[in-house]
């Protein structure tokens, strides 16, 4: 039985994703989100606290976001952590958590007007960009 692995963060892109194709012809996009929390701290008012988390599409999830996302957009992405581990060249581990996505929701682009709905697979294959996308 596998065990529950899942996250949902909400946030925006540090910089324009990263994307290249594999040997085997897979795609795989990667992408940095920023999300920031504010909280009261004591009389001194809001504190905020901003959190930077390393995400990677793969296959047609990977295109789609490669084709659509850019600096400062806004994403929602569910997926599951997956931990890299290495040796360095010096022979100390280490070690890196991703968020590996499986589904991506875009913000709808400042001045666009449009609303913040899913689409299905069907749908996903138009021509016309896609304001979320479900995969």
């Amino acid at each position: 039985m596998n065990s529950l692995n899942s996250i949902l963060v909400e946030g925006n892109l540090v910089k324009d994703p990263a994307t290249k194709t594999l040997p085997s012809g897979n795609q795989v996009c990667a992408f940095t989100l920023a999300t920031n929390r504010y909280y009261k701290a004591g009389d001194q008012g809001l504190e905020e606290e901003v959190s930077y988390f390393d995400v990677e599409a793969w296959s047609r999830l990977g295109t789609t976001c490669a084709q659509y996302l850019k600096k400062g957009r806004g994403v929602r992405v569910v997926g599951r952590l997956k931990q890299d581990r290495w040796t360095d060249p010096e022979g100390k581990l280490k070690a890196k958590v991703k968020i590996v996505a499986e589904h991506v929701e875009f913000s709808p682009k400042k001045g666009s007007g449009k609303a913040n709905t899913p689409l299905g697979e069907d749908q996903a294959e138009a021509e016309t960009p896609a304001e979320a996308v479900v995969f």
